[in-house]
């Protein structure tokens, strides 16, 4: 049996307890269920559409800028853009984007939920042309969790600024912490066009061993503590 120093040991056991989080975390990442868009009614200002998911039991309405509603958009890559960090898998081609093209106004767009939603996700599609620096300015703080390079057109993955997102023929996927029953935000730089949706993550319920190993993690991590203390 290998005796290990004291420091040596409580490094190792709390590595253990770490690993153990990590694979916890790891196991309840969760894909998302991306809104499937229906009953568009375009608009420079008064456009909207309503959208249902496949499994997250609600349903949305949105409105305020609408050039288009496009169904079956094939545009969604490289899916590598659309997927990292919290989100498992870009929007599915067949439900759609939403297209808009900002502009210098006031206009305010809004994604309004039926019941308050953990955590929802919007995709961005070619935010931006080369040399315009295009941007969403939302009401409330986000994270990114995915981007890169339109596959079409080239350009850098989108970047943020407080609440303001930027593109130049970027794409990515933004993300809203707790539970948000809408969504707005205005969109003053004008270009060809620019695209999104929106997503719920689905809940991951982990498996039996993954709370063991949890448990197993804190245990550890309080052994360790109670000795540090007592030394």
């Amino acid at each position: 049996m290998i005796n290990l120093h004291p420091l040596k040991k409580s490094l190792t056991m709390t590595a253990i307890a770490c690993g153990a989080f990590a694979a916890a975390s790891s196991a309840n990442a969760a894909p998302i269920d991306w809104a499937s868009w229906a009953s568009p009614v375009t608009g420079n200002t008064t456009g909207s559409a309503t959208a249902t998911f496949a499994t997250a039991g609600v349903t949305a309405g949105y409105t305020g800028e609408l050039q288009q509603f496009v169904a079956n958009y094939p545009s969604y890559a490289p899916g590598s853009t659309f997927s990292g960090g919290t989100v498992g898998n870009a929007p599915p081609s067949a439900n759609g984007i939403l297209k808009i093209f900002g502009g210098p106004n006031t206009r305010t767009d809004t994604i309004t939920f039926s019941q308050a939603v953990m955590n929802p996700v919007l995709a961005i599609w070619s935010l931006g042309q080369p040399g315009l620096n295009a941007q969403f300015d939302f009401n409330q703080a986000f994270t990114i969790q995915s981007g890169g390079r339109n596959a079409e057109y080239g350009g850098t993955t989108i970047t943020a600024v407080g609440n303001n997102v930027f593109g130049s023929e970027g794409n990515g996927v933004i993300q809203f912490s707790g539970s948000i029953n809408s969504i707005s935000w205005t969109n003053p730089v004008a270009e060809n066009w620019y695209g999104f949706t929106v997503g719920v993550p689905v809940a991951a319920v982990p498996e039996p061993e993954t709370y063991a190993m949890l448990l197993a993690g804190l245990g550890a991590l309080v052994l360790v503590t109670r000795r540090r203390k007592s030394a």
